[in-house]
């Protein structure tokens, strides 16, 4: 049996869906894509995926079950040059809440927050 991922998705929850849209739009420089909810519960914008390659996918999530917020949780959004991306956080609404550093041979990672509150990470090698 071949191993799976450990993550086979993720939710980012939002307050406002459009401006979350926009932001991560601005930021990653990708388009997000409406994503019905099988349970209509929910209103979903997804992360472009391929579900056939390495990694995981997700979406950003507007539902009554869950909201934004710092916690214990941090998706990585993996990149190039992760201070890139983080360049452009603060012109998209978001804060930089830790700039480009090293992780050692894991490569660099910048800790921002989104227009939500929500924090995440960018990653790359360089």
């Amino acid at each position: 049996m071949t191993q799976m991922n450990a993550i086979g998705w993720f939710d980012i929850y939002v307050d406002d869906l459009d401006r979350a849209t926009a932001f991560y739009e601005s930021v990653l420089g990708q388009k997000l894509e409406p994503m019905g909810d099988p349970t209509g519960e929910s209103q979903m914008m997804s992360f472009p995926a391929d579900m056939g390659r390495y990694g995981a996918a997700g979406a950003l999530t507007k539902s009554a079950h869950a909201g934004p917020g710092v916690g214990g949780t941090i998706v990585y959004f993996a990149s190039q040059d992760c201070a890139v991306e983080a360049g452009r956080v603060a012109d998209a609404g978001g804060q930089i809440v830790r700039p480009k550093f090293s992780i050692g041979e894991f490569g660099w990672v910048a800790l921002c927050k989104d227009t939500e509150g929500n924090m995440f990470g960018l990653n790359s090698m360089t």
